[in-house]
């Protein structure tokens, strides 16, 4: 796959990274798009690409073109707006990573083929370091044949890759993988909020956590932060919003209760109404330690 022109759109903390690491792998990286122009220009000269100012110019110059970008409304000015990557689409190959709804992707499914384009849902449960090493977990949604067709760049990019079903479904997943990640994000920060009060050394408690039934894979990367408060980003509260709110919305139609979830997401909504909501997910323990908030 690496005579094939890759192209990116979206070039934030993952789509940047994910450039970088695919050029490093020998990828010929040719078209980049991002509304930060100047990012844009400045990821272009770092790995020898180019960047474009229309999203149809980026079509014209690649055969796959990755979309990284932040929700819905993004994603739908992408490909529907006045300016958009389905034009002149036929023949190329979209793989969008973006955790959008999941009727986003059926949509953009629906309309590739209408362009005669082919279209992968591939989302990511990953961070920075990932993106950049090419170590991301990748879930893959749509048609099995243009994932196996995809396979060799995705395994580049990613240390575990899973094919889950028709478009629509990666989505699914991968908001129930952030719905339980953010429970034990706010679970975390109530905890170490409770301890902190009454005086319990918070790396002594963190270390009987880990040894315990409390462990957890955000005890590791996010224990340490929330002591700290060091909530540089990786995963942003919002985006853990965004994300619980698209399993809450899953919940809702199919009549499932979900209080923890509820409550978890309106932690991270009081966040972004403090004006936080770029900080870290690890940013919940603001609300949860005596005297931050």
């Amino acid at each position: 796959m690496k005579d094939k022109k890759i192209g990116f759109v979206g070039l934030g903390r993952m789509g940047g990274n994910m450039a970088r690491c695919l050029k490093d792998k020998g990828y010929n990286i040719t078209a980049l798009f991002d509304i930060n122009t100047t990012l844009a220009d400045e990821l272009a000269t770092e790995i020898e690409a180019k960047a474009y100012s229309q999203l149809a110019d980026v079509t014209a110059n690649a055969d796959i073109i990755l979309t990284i970008v932040t929700d819905d409304h993004a994603m739908d000015s992408i490909f529907f707006g006045d300016d958009n990557l389905f034009t002149g689409a036929q023949g190329r190959v979209f793989i969008n990573c973006a955790t959008l709804t999941p009727d986003v992707h059926k949509r953009l499914e629906a309309a590739s083929r209408e362009v005669g384009a082919q279209c992968l849902e591939a989302c990511m449960a990953s961070s920075i370091p990932q993106a950049r090493n090419g170590e991301l977990f990748l879930m893959i949604g749509g048609d099995e044949a243009i994932f196996n067709a995809n396979k060799t760049l995705l395994d580049d990019i990613s240390k575990a890759l899973h094919f889950v079903g028709p478009a629509g479904k990666a989505s699914e997943v991968k908001a129930l993988v952030n719905m339980v990640m953010n429970i034990n994000t706010a679970a975390l920060a109530e905890g170490l909020g409770i301890a902190d009060s009454l005086g319990i050394d918070l790396n002594m408690l963190c270390n009987i956590f880990s040894q315990t039934g409390a462990n957890s894979r955000v005890l590791e990367t996010d224990a340490e932060d929330m002591i700290l408060r060091d909530h540089d980003c990786y995963f942003s509260a919002a985006h853990a919003a965004k994300d619980s709110g698209i399993a809450l919305a899953l919940a809702a139609a199919q009549g499932v209760n979900t209080p923890l979830a509820q409550a978890t997401y309106e932690q991270y909504q009081k966040l972004i109404e403090m004006g936080k909501g770029e900080l870290d997910k690890s940013g919940v323990a603001e609300l949860t330690f005596k005297g931050r908030a």
